[in-house]
Parts: structure tokens; sequence; C-alpha cells
């Protein structure tokens, strides 16, 4: 088997969440450059619809799909749909994600469970049934996007969003215990914790941080439209068939930095 073999998504079917826009439609792309059959689903559904039509363009087949990943029956119907229409799910990304910022005494109980129910819960419910396919499959690649905001503790006066980095530190033991867990049904399940991305959801910290993140960011720049996709592509392949229970930094090297 070739290098490019190993790459090679051909016939796959992969699930993307949070797929219309940012970084999800980043990976998404990726995976139908790859060759892969692609399922984009979000809350809100006319980006994922819109993205899906890109996504033919290259040859692939594509749907999109309306998914709230913190309510159970959504998930339920994308993976039944996604099964209809595909036969099965080869790979999953669990990328749909919130955050909100607020000082931490002042951060609404409300508001804290909001970014963890969609960020840590919905990773969880959407890993527990699409794996109920994979294990039956025996095979299958699970993502999980963390964040570097999930490795450690940021200043307040950069990045004062407690539930985020609680949800996304949550986001990458769940990776672990699900690959530890899965191993034996041959699912590989590991994470990607990206930097600083400019998305809808970044760029209020990125305007205001500038300065700071590029200065403690070796490569000194932001991650752009083409950084996260091939990492993406190489965890949903059989290139990275003997890795289990990995988070992959893609930060430009901020966090190398002690």
């Amino acid at each position: 088997m070739t290098v490019l073999d190993l790459f090679n998504l051909k016939g796959k079917t992969a699930v993307v969440t949070g797929g219309g826009r940012g970084l999800g439609s980043q990976i998404a792309r990726g995976f139908a450059e790859a060759g892969a059959n692609v399922v984009v689903c979000s809350r809100k559904v006319e980006p994922c619809i819109d993205m899906s039509q890109e996504l033919e363009k290259l040859g692939v087949r594509s749907i999109g799909l309306a998914c709230d990943v913190a309510n159970e029956e959504d998930v339920k119907r994308v993976v039944e749909e996604t099964v209809k229409e595909f036969g099965t799910i080869d790979i999953l990304v669990n990328n749909s994600g919130a955050t909100w910022g607020a000082p931490t005494i002042d951060m609404p109980i409300e508001a804290f469970q909001k970014v963890l129910n969609v960020n840590a819960t919905g990773t969880f419910i959407m890993s527990r049934e699409v794996g109920k396919v994979m294990i039956k499959q025996n095979s299958g690649k699970i993502i999980n996007i963390a964040s570097v905001a999930g490795l450690g503790g940021t200043h307040p006066d950069f990045m004062d969003t407690i539930g985020y980095n609680t949800s996304k530190g949550a986001v990458i033991v769940l990776t672990k215990d699900l690959a530890a867990k899965w191993g034996r049904y041959n699912i590989n399940v590991n994470a990607i914790a990206p930097g600083f991305f400019p998305t809808k959801m970044s760029n209020v910290t990125i305007e205001n941080g500038r300065e700071y993140i590029l200065n403690g960011t070796p490569l000194n720049r932001l991650g752009n439209e083409d950084d996260l996709k091939g990492v993406a592509v190489f965890l949903a392949s059989k290139a990275s068939d003997y890795m289990t229970g990995d988070v992959l930094v893609v930060d430009g090297g901020m966090s190398s930095q002690v």
C-alpha cells in the first residue's frame, strides 16, 4: 500500500457536525477532496445545505441536515438518515461548539451549562449513537474537536471563558476514555486541539488579543483555511490506524512554550 493509498478516503462516509462553516467546513472540504461522501449537519441547516452543494461539485455525494447535537432525537435522526442514504458511517467529526465570555464570578449557571451541554454532552451523544453503527461494522474513526483552551488555564484579560475551557478539557478526557473502551471494536478515537483560527466564534477573541496571540505563537500567524484539513484527513484515514486516544495540537506552536 502506497502513502497515497493510506490517505485515500474514496468510498468512505463521514459525518461532520457544525460542518456548514468555520473549522467544520474546512474539514468537510478536506474529506471530500480525499474522496469521502460527507454528511454536513448543524443546528442551522441552511449553511449545511449550501456546503453540501459545494462538496458535490468535487465529485462526491453529500447531504446537509439539521441537528442540535445536544438533542438525542436530532442525533438519532441524523444517524438513521445517514445510514439509510449511504449504508454506513466510517468517520465522525464532533465539531459543533458554543462559547460564552464572562468573568468567572459573573458567569450565569445557565450559560455555563449550555456550553458544556453542546461541547461535551453533545460530543458524547453523537459519539454514542454513531458508535452503535461503528461497533456493528467493527470499524470507525471518531475525531473530536477540542481546543488549546482545554489544555490548561487562560489569562482572564485574554480569554475569560471558563465554561468553554472546561468543556474542551472534558472533550479531551472523553476522547481518551472512548479510545480505551472502543479499541476492541477497531474504532480509533482521537482529538484535534486547534489554536486560533479566524471563525465567527473566535473573531472577537482574536480581535481583542491579536497582538498577544501572535507574540505567543512561534509561527507568528493565525491558522488558515488549509491548516486543519490535512490533520483531519490523516486521523480519518488508514494512515492513522495505529493511533488512538491522542490529541494533535494545531496551534502554530503556541502551547509548546513554557
